[in-house]
């Protein structure tokens, strides 16, 4: 496993001087638990720390990149900025779910792929950087992989709202979402749905749920419009 988290190290951008903080944030209470550790020795401390630090520091960026926001706007935006779904979406671009140590129930039912494991790790990640390196690693980890591409991420978690208005300002026809493959056992389901437009499809996103395919799918059918220069 050491191995494999020294290619996380390389992903991340950051070498840790301690590499027990790094295993202990990719440690979920299921292995904890399967290998009869101390219940303080898998992440959760740590993501408790990271969840602090990446409150004050998205923060300090809506602050000073929003100045003329007020406080109750930027608290709502700060909210969705590191909500779980969006902490999820940042882990997955950096696969954090595959370097996760997880106990045979949790790996058996998707755990890698679980938007409040995944999420959970990323913050406890975060808590581990400030550890080993202080503020001003934490805080350049969060801006290179948290904080950055805001727009195309709105974008993604705004996608079904954005492509209802878009199709209703430039077609006759609305949007329909439709199931078009579901697999895997019952505790690991995938989904596929696409999109149609006029009955035309658009679109296709895939899922561990109906609801995430369909935000998947909407996501693409934004991309495939605004290649037409339809807005």
């Amino acid at each position: 496993m050491s191995r494999e988290l020294k290619e996380l190290e390389e992903k991340i951008g950051y070498r840790f001087h301690e590499f027990s903080l790094l295993k202990k944030a990719m440690a979920h209470s299921s292995y904890a638990n399967e290998m009869h550790l101390p219940k303080y020795n898998c992440n959760e401390r740590l993501e408790f720390l990271g969840d602090a630090v990446l409150e004050l520091i998205s923060s300090e960026f809506l602050y000073f990149d929003e100045s003329r926001m007020r406080e109750g706007d930027l608290t709502k935006l700060r909210a969705s900025m590191v909500c779980e779904p969006a902490l999820a979406f940042c882990a997955r671009q950096i696969l954090l779910g595959e370097y996760l140590l997880l106990g045979k129930g949790e790996e058996a039912t998707g755990g890698r792929r679980r938007d409040s494991v995944v999420a959970d790790a990323l913050e406890a990640l975060i808590g581990a950087i400030y550890i080993d390196g202080g503020f001003a690693s934490a805080k350049e980890f969060i801006m290179k992989f948290v904080l950055n591409d805001l727009e195309n991420r709105k974008l993604f978690y705004d996608s079904k709202t954005i492509l209802q208005e878009t199709v209703q300002a430039n077609f006759k026809g609305g949007v329909q979402y439709r199931l078009i493959d579901e697999s895997g056992p019952d505790h690991n389901k995938s989904f596929s749905a696409a999109v149609y437009i006029e009955e035309k499809r658009y679109g296709i996103g895939e899922g561990r749920t109906k609801k995430a395919a369909e935000q998947e799918a909407a996501y693409q059918s934004i991309l495939m419009l605004r290649e037409k220069n339809i807005k």
